[in-house]
């Protein structure tokens, strides 16, 4: 169908699929696939809304799918591509998750992006007095301390960097109002709903914020054959390049959320304590190369776990809302 929605919103799509595409499609069975960037979303929403089946493809497998480019990439070739991918059935598709749960994941991230920027803003203020000769560790910027510390006039800091600093804890200030009472929200939601709550119980260093991140951002199991490819989901797995004789060292693929991954690498941080029942495990990784490396190892082994926790539930239960 050679037409173009010209500053697509919601109203402009939903008018495209009653007017124009269900009197095509004359009550039949209609499969739409929609890349899965940003706006996919509604797009999705409306396809299902008016009764037509919708799928959403992996762009990275989807690109991958298009194999060598022979000729200028554009909107048009790559609707192309969806619809024959989609008609020879072999559309990388992606999960499309219930509401609720799309809801709570924009939640996680909310956080995540919250907790981002306060860091940052820590950051900046470090900075900024090491830029002035003042001696603070990082990981002591927002306590009280150094706060009194640096309110005191007799302080050798130019107006400018007491401006600077000052900016920098209103602004974490303000990161923490908003961020704080959303934090809550997702504790107590992860205690109530089954399948994080089993998370919660069945791992040690989960609790009610990451078992939500973990459960919203994971997805169904059912989809996943193995816990490989479950560990692939998260983009925690390491790519090795090799050719002929040499190898380059490994890497993470970094494919899947983001914010999957920073929830798995907080949970396995907590092996390091000496209770953990995989803190020998975790000791042992630590001294042969780093804490670091011994973190994404336990993360490895938490999303492998998780997918079979998951997997056990029943699926009625996996995405009841308390």
């Amino acid at each position: 169908m050679a037409r173009r929605l010209w500053q697509p919103d919601r109203q402009r799509f939903r008018r495209w699929l009653e007017r124009e595409l269900a009197p095509r499609a004359a009550d039949g069975a209609v499969a739409l696939a929609v890349e899965g960037c940003t706006g996919w979303r509604y797009v999705v929403e409306e396809i299902t809304a008016a009764g037509f089946e919708a799928h959403l493809a992996e762009p990275a497998d989807t690109q991958a799918a298009r194999g060598r480019k022979r000729r200028a990439k554009t909107d048009r070739s790559d609707s192309q591509l969806l619809r024959e991918l989609l008609a020879a059935g072999d559309l990388p598709e992606s999960w499309i998750p219930p509401g609720p749960v799309l809801e709570w994941r924009e939640r996680v991230r909310l956080y995540k992006s919250l907790v981002d920027q306060r860091t940052v803003w820590g950051q900046r203020i470090h900075a900024e007095l090491y830029q002035h000769g003042v001696a603070v560790p990082e990981g002591a910027i927002r306590s009280e301390k150094t706060r009194a510390m640096l309110a005191d006039p007799s302080l050798q800091l130019s107006p400018a960097a007491r401006q600077r600093i000052r900016v920098g804890y209103a602004m974490i200030d303000a990161t923490d109002a908003e961020a704080q009472p959303l934090k809550r929200d997702l504790q107590r939601f992860g205690r109530r709903q089954p399948a994080c709550k089993a998370l919660v119980e069945a791992h040690y260093g989960i609790g009610g914020l990451i078992a939500v991140a973990v459960w919203s951002e994971l997805g169904d199991c059912r989809r996943f054959s193995r816990s490989d490819q479950a560990v692939r989901h998260t983009g925690l797995d390491v790519t090795v390049d090799s050719s002929d004789r040499r190898r380059a060292g490994g890497y993470l693929t970094r494919q899947g959320p983001e914010t999957l991954r920073w929830a798995l690498y907080e949970a396995a941080k907590n092996s390091s304590h000496h209770r953990s029942p995989d803190h020998d495990y975790y000791a042992a990784v630590k001294q042969r190369h780093d804490g670091k490396l011994a973190a994404i190892s336990m993360a490895r082994k938490l999303a492998r776990r998780c997918y079979h926790t998951l997997r056990s539930i029943h699926p009625g239960k996996v995405y009841a809302m308390p």
